[in-house]
């Protein structure tokens, strides 16, 4: 069985309630509970901070031991040069996810640090951003 994680940063915790038009109305816990239903053999996890030094310990407490992270660092994929070199240095396949499209947004928001070590980048799609990681890891 293999184990993912999702790790999101931070106001991810607000999903439902925050900025409906972009993210939507579903709560992340409401949407990680059907997820865990729909894929009942992989070991699924999710971990949510608001911290960016509580993200990369995170990071490097499950990065030489996961099958795979999903990570949406939301606002700290554009500003943390840390979260980037911890994605460079661990040794489990992250793959980069965004709920909106953030080329469709803030010019500051076109520039990542975690994509260049990343395994890949989905943004756009939504909480579906999440399903289609998941999927990334059985190809």
């Amino acid at each position: 069985m293999k184990k993912l994680i999702i790790i999101n940063g931070p106001n991810l915790n607000l999903l439902g309630k925050r900025e409906t038009n972009i993210y939507g109305n579903l709560s992340f816990t409401d949407f990680f509970e059907r997820v865990v239903n729909k894929y009942p053999n992989i070991a699924l996890e999710h971990y949510q901070s608001n911290i960016e030094g509580e993200l990369i310990d995170k990071l490097q407490e499950v990065g030489y031991s996961y099958d795979g992270i999903i990570l949406n660092a939301a606002a700290y994929t554009h500003t943390s040069i840390g979260i980037g070199d911890v994605v460079k240095a661990i040794e489990t396949p992250v793959v980069e996810v965004h709920i909106s499209n953030t080329f469709s947004r803030e010019e500051f928001r076109h520039q990542s640090y975690i994509s260049p070590n990343a395994r890949g980048v989905i943004l756009g799609f939504g909480l579906q951003s999440y399903e289609l990681a998941i999927q990334s890891f059985f190809d």
